[in-house]
């Protein structure tokens, strides 16, 4: 079998046997069904199979030796030994996501939060810091401030998006710059490039949490970052039916992380990864809607009276509108916004909803709606959650694939209720 390679941006070919011609770059939802996915699948089959099995079999002890030898010097063997040291149905899916995201490897895990772990304690380790946006993942920073906490390794959160905060709060014993782009709930985003520039020139590594923005509308590897990382569970699956995360970088960093997944035993069950495959056929299509969609609900609740304000990278009014203009495609399907009134001001409009469900997560097919401080933070200290800006009336719409004016309609009634 061979692996079908996408040809590259601008890359050439030849036109007439004689002159080279610009291939145009494929668009969003070819590079979802074909970046990294291979031609052929055994007893011809279409669709690649689940490869249900727990270990391998070899043919001799020669076979055996032949394979020992092969995994001492190559990154990616060609066959499998054990499950947890991999998969095909798995490996079939890393390469499409670390195509996609434009990384050499990809790590599948068996959560968003393990895609964090397993890089952090890769990472770090005793007497270390790392400097992190504030606007982080709430069980992130939990993980980072407590649990590193007990091994000795500190942590200086910053606000999220300011370059010169973050170049300052860097110490000698700094080894990490942890960020996301865009933030969750209030869709901060970082200058990539920005902060790329400042890891090299302090030696640094640099870890990027893009699951809001998904690979079609931002690639964070192409602006000089060195890992990714993404809660699978969010948009890549797209069906919230499962939990998975994954982590993609471009460099040597990859091989190490597969060498701790298979001590930290979070792998993904061949299963899921079918799954995962299955829901990035319609990648491109669910981001599209759903990038419409934000964009058409932003621009609705910043004109309605009775929301106070929006936020959303797509709307001039974000204060990164910019830096997201010139980094992503799209703006996705996350919206904030904050109610007029207060906590049960909030509660009666999200109770008056038709469409969308009182759920967390995001990024699936079904809209999504929460109110943070009491899906997230309630049992959070009440002045931490509001020097985070977690107001009782704060609203967090994950917005699935409905049709547009259906999900107005059914704001504009909810509203009312306010």
């Amino acid at each position: 079998m061979t692996t079908h390679a996408l040809p590259p941006p601008a890359s050439l070919a030849p036109a007439n046997g004689n002159h080279p011609t610009p291939t145009p770059a494929p668009g969003p939802s070819t590079r979802a069904l074909h970046a990294g996915a291979r031609r052929g699948h055994p007893h011809h089959s279409l669709t690649p199979p689940i490869v249900q099995s727990a270990t391998y079999t070899f043919a001799d002890t020669a076979d055996l030796i032949g394979f020992m030898d092969e995994r001492m010097f190559v990154e990616t063997p060609t066959r499998q030994e054990y499950g947890r040291y991999g998969n095909p149905t798995v490996r079939g899916v890393e390469a499409r996501l670390a195509a996609l995201e434009g990384g050499k490897d990809a790590i599948l895990v068996s959560s968003g939060m393990a895609a964090i772990t397993t890089s952090l304690l890769l990472l770090l380790a005793p007497g270390d810091h790392v400097v992190m946006s504030a606007d982080s993942y709430h069980r992130t920073r939990v993980f980072v401030q407590r649990f590193l906490h007990r091994y000795h390794i500190t942590c200086t959160a910053v606000p999220p998006g300011d370059l010169a905060q973050i170049e300052a709060a860097i110490r000698p014993e700094t080894r990490l710059i942890l960020a996301e782009t865009p933030t969750n709930p209030f869709l901060r985003c970082v200058d990539l490039a920005g902060l790329a520039a400042i890891a090299r020139r302090r030696g640094l590594r640099t870890l990027i949490d893009s699951t809001f923005a998904t690979p079609l509308n931002l690639r964070p590897l192409e602006y000089g970052i060195d890992l990714v990382v993404h809660s699978v569970t969010k948009y890549l699956a797209g069906h919230n039916d499962l939990l998975a995360g994954v982590i993609i970088g471009s460099g040597g960093l990859t091989a190490a992380l597969r060498e701790a997944q298979s001590l930290f035993g979070a792998v993904v069950d061949p299963g899921a990864a079918f799954q995962i495959g299955r829901g990035l056929q319609t990648l491109g299509l669910r981001v599209t809607r759903q990038n419409e969609n934000g964009l058409a609900i932003a621009r609705f609740l910043e004109q309605h009276p009775k929301v106070l304000r929006v936020w959303y990278p797509g709307l001039p009014s974000h204060p990164d509108h910019a830096i997201a203009r010139q980094q992503m495609a799209g703006f996705g399907g996350v919206v904030s916004f904050e109610i007029a009134g207060d906590g049960p001001a909030a509660a009666r409009f999200i109770d008056a909803l038709r469409l969308p469900y009182i759920a967390a997560s995001l990024g699936g097919v079904d809209s999504l709606i929460e109110q943070p401080a009491i899906m997230s933070y309630y049992d959070a200290d009440p002045e931490a959650r509001q020097a985070l800006g977690i107001d009782d009336a704060l609203v967090r719409f994950a917005i699935g694939i409905e049709e547009t004016a259906d999900l107005i309609a059914d704001l504009t009634q909810a509203l009312a209720a306010v």
